[in-house]
C-alpha cells in the first residue's frame, strides 16, 4: 500500500532529530524516577509517568510476537521506518510503543524505529490528525525513498471503539480510561498485531 496524499511532506529534518527506542525508555524512566522521587520533571502531564512507566516495563517483559507476524517479518524484502509520534504521558503509548519495538526488533533490521515527541513538532502531528484530534501515538511507515506506506495509531480499531462507546454515555464517561487498560490487558496487543500485519503488505 503507497499513500501519496502526504508523501510531499518531508520527513528528513524529523528522523534527524528523532531518537530510538533506547534513548526514549531511558528518558521516560528517568522522568518517572524523579516525579515518584518528588524532583522536577519538564514533562506535561507528569503525573502519568509513573502509572504509564510500570505499564511499559510489563508490556515489555509480556509482550509476545505472533508465529504469523514473525513470518512476515522475515519476508520483509525492502526496509522500512517506523517513525512514531508520542510522549511518555500518553497511556496509550505505555501500552503499544513497547510491543511495536519488538516487533521492529524482531525484524532483523528490516524495520527501523525512530520516536519523535509531539509536544516537540506540533506541525508533524498535525498533518497526521485522528478526527481532528493530536492522538498519540502516531505511527508513520515509511519506505527508504521516505514516501509513506502506511499509518497506524493512535490505538487498536476495538480500543477506539470502546473509548467511543463509553464516552458517549454520561454515566459511563468517566471510567473510559479504566475500561480502556482493561481492555488492553485482556487484549494482550493481539489487535495491535493484526493491524500491524496489515500495514506491512
Amino acid at each position: 500500500m503507497k499513500i501519496t496524499v502526504i508523501n510531499v511532506f518531508n520527513f528528513t529534518s524529523y528522523l534527524q532529530n528523532s531518537c530510538d527506542y533506547a534513548s526514549y525508555r531511558d528518558f521516560f524512566e528517568k522522568n518517572a524516577s524523579d516525579y515518584k522521587a518528588g524532583k522536577p520533571v519538564s514533562i506535561d502531564h507528569a503525573e502519568y509517568l509513573v502509572v504509564n512507566w510500570q505499564r511499559t516495563v510489563r508490556n515489555e517483559k509480556t509482550f509476545v510476537i505472533s508465529e504469523t507476524l514473525r513470518n512476515q517479518l522475515e519476508q520483509l524484502n525492502s526496509k522500512l521506518i517506523w517513525l512514531v509520534i508520542t510522549e511518555p504521558w500518553c497511556g496509550d503509548s505505555a501500552q503499544c510503543l513497547p510491543a511495536l519495538h519488538r516487533i521492529a526488533a524482531a525484524s532483523h533490521g528490516m524495520i527501523d524505529l525512530r520516536i519523535v515527541y509531539r509536544d516537540q513538532h506540533p506541525e508533524l502531528i498535525d498533518e497526521f490528525l485522528t478526527k481532528g484530534s493530536r492522538s498519540i501515538p502516531k505511527l508513520i511507515q515509511l519506505n527508504e525513498q521516505l514516501q509513506v506506506t502506511g499509518l497506524w495509531g493512535p490505538r487498536p480499531k476495538a480500543a477506539e471503539e470502546l473509548v467511543l462507546r463509553v464516552k458517549s454515555n454520561p454515566a459511563t464517561a468517566e471510567s473510559y480510561k479504566e475500561e480502556l487498560h482493561r481492555w488492553y490487558a485482556e487484549n494482550k496487543n493481539h489487535d495491535l498485531q493484526a493491524e500491524i500485519s496489515r500495514i506491512l503488505t
